[in-house]
């Protein structure tokens, strides 16, 4: 689901390496009192299962681990490492395995415990760097491969041209592999701007024209590097209008008061800056709610595959000079365009004479409705009214464009016509199939309550929102309640 999907398993993936990090901590904790030992020459497997360990000691090596857990996270191993380098990742495992053994070794002196010995320690420190700097290494090397073939890829603008900016900007052009593509700098001239030139960094737009600039682009973050005396307003509408399109926000400190639905901190080469957003679909429940749309899409596509083959045959002989499905570019996550298809319900160039009927549109703001269009097949009339016109979407669904509950997927001529930038939040979320619009009326309701109901599912989004929403939509269709 765009760059939503890429924040959760972002925060799932550093889950899942606590969870390898405990494991590794406890082999290497095993390992060192097997050399320690020397009873790993087991001759049988038997011999291996039949060997004991007592309460006490069992429950000495489970509190090390613990410990060492809680050293990693005082660490802040587990804050994103996106933009930091490897010698960097390196130095910081280092660090926080050397204070885990010397917090061992005094412990150990000061509770007189035998079994924690200098060699031992030595032993355990040297083994735990090793697996853990090689599982980091690992998996930056997965994620660079990723990231190459054009996946999670975030699109981030600057916000100012001071010199921490333009170091920011060195940082993320000089590591591709992270994911990142800077799209330019958002200034006015001021008197150090000639340097800025220098730097041969592109100016996206000015502060005047960042409004303009969100609309046509795809942004996922804005990273704020305005001196914060002087900029505060600036810098803060900045803030207030990311919230409105749902973009992420760095900021260096929290002086802004910003009231987002979410923040977190983030590392970037060393230095703690906070993430804000707009977004309030996010965490576990984000997760889930992809997992249904992969398994309610998949499972809808392989149990109505028959009607797919009918309805296709059906076009084909009542309208055969057209193909038979209807693809067009709509607008998605963060403005991202994609390729939605629809059963074709229109003669073939629907779209190039849609123009001639502007004068017939019922609708209010940048939609376009008629009752009747003239430009609609026979069957189109049907596919519509029974909504079956919109099951090809299930495959954009299982692409991760669409979800199965989300704002409707807008056209670029209606995206284009919006003429109110917190309409344009609705584009912070995937778009769906069906969502409150779908069974509060659909065309039956006028735009501006559309998109107010577009807000209200952002707002107040749960899964079991979703799932009521799901429900809802049957008897809607079957209704045809506003369809057509």
């Amino acid at each position: 689901m765009g760059s939503n999907i890429r924040e959760i398993v972002r925060r799932v993936g550093f889950r899942a390496l606590m969870l390898v990090d405990i494991a590794l901590l406890a082999a290497s904790l095993g390992l060192a009192a097997l050399l320690r030992t020397g009873s790993w020459n087991w001759s049988t497997i038997a011999q291996f299962l039949a060997s004991k360990v007592s309460l006490a000691s069992f429950a000495l090596f489970a509190i090390a681990v613990v410990i060492c857990h809680s050293i990693f996270l005082l660490c802040n191993l587990y804050e994103s490492k996106r933009l930091s380098t490897k010698t960097g990742e390196v130095a910081d495992i280092l660090r926080a395995v050397t204070i885990c053994a010397l917090f061992l070794w005094f412990g150990a002196r000061a509770l007189s415990i035998a079994h924690l010995q200098a060699h031992f320690l030595i032993s355990f420190w040297a083994i735990a760097c090793l697996l853990i700097i090689e599982t980091r290494m690992l998996v930056r090397y997965l994620l660079t491969g990723i990231r190459k073939r054009g996946r999670n890829v975030h699109h981030i603008l600057v916000l100012g041209t001071n010199a921490r900016a333009v170091e920011f900007g060195r940082k993320i052009e000089a590591m591709p592999e992270r994911g990142y593509r800077l799209l330019g700098f958002v200034d006015d001239v001021w008197p150090g701007f000639g340097e800025f030139k220098e730097s041969g960094f592109t100016l996206a737009c000015t502060n005047d024209g960042i409004t303009e600039f969100l609309r046509k682009n795809v942004v996922d973050e804005i990273a704020i590097f305005l001196p914060l005396r002087s900029f505060y307003e600036r810098a803060a509408d900045v803030a207030r209008l990311a919230k409105q399109y749902g973009i992420l926000v760095r900021l260096d400190t929290d002086v802004f008061n910003l009231r987002f639905a979410h923040a977190r901190t983030d590392a970037t080469g060393g230095s703690s800056q906070i993430i804000s957003s707009g977004r309030v679909i996010a965490g576990w429940q984000l997760l889930f709610k992809r997992g249904i749309d992969i398994l309610g899409s998949l499972a809808l596509l392989i149990i109505l595959s028959p009607l797919f083959v009918i309805v296709a045959a059906w076009i084909k002989l009542t309208s055969p000079d057209g193909p038979v499905f209807f693809s067009q570019k709509r607008v998605g996550i963060n403005k991202r365009q994609f390729m939605m298809f629809k059963f074709r319900t229109m003669v073939p160039d629907a779209e190039n004479i849609q123009e001639k009927f502007a004068h017939l549109n019922e609708m209010s703001g940048p939609v376009f409705k008629i009752t009747n269009d003239p430009r609609i097949t026979p069957i189109g009339h049907i596919l519509r009214k029974t909504s079956i016109d919109e099951l090809p979407q299930l495959f954009n669904v299982l692409a991760g464009d669409m979800s199965l509950v989300g704002p409707r997927a807008m056209s670029l001529r209606d995206y284009q016509l919006f003429n109110e930038d917190w309409q344009r939040r609705r584009f912070s979320v995937a778009p769906g199939i069906t969502c409150l619009w779908q069974v509060h009326g659909r065309n039956t309701i006028p735009f501006d309550q559309w998109m107010v109901l577009d807000m209200q599912y952002i707002d107040a989004w749960s899964l079991w929102l979703d799932i009521k929403i799901l429900a809802l939509t049957v008897p809607a269709v079957f209704k045809g309640f506003g369809a057509g």
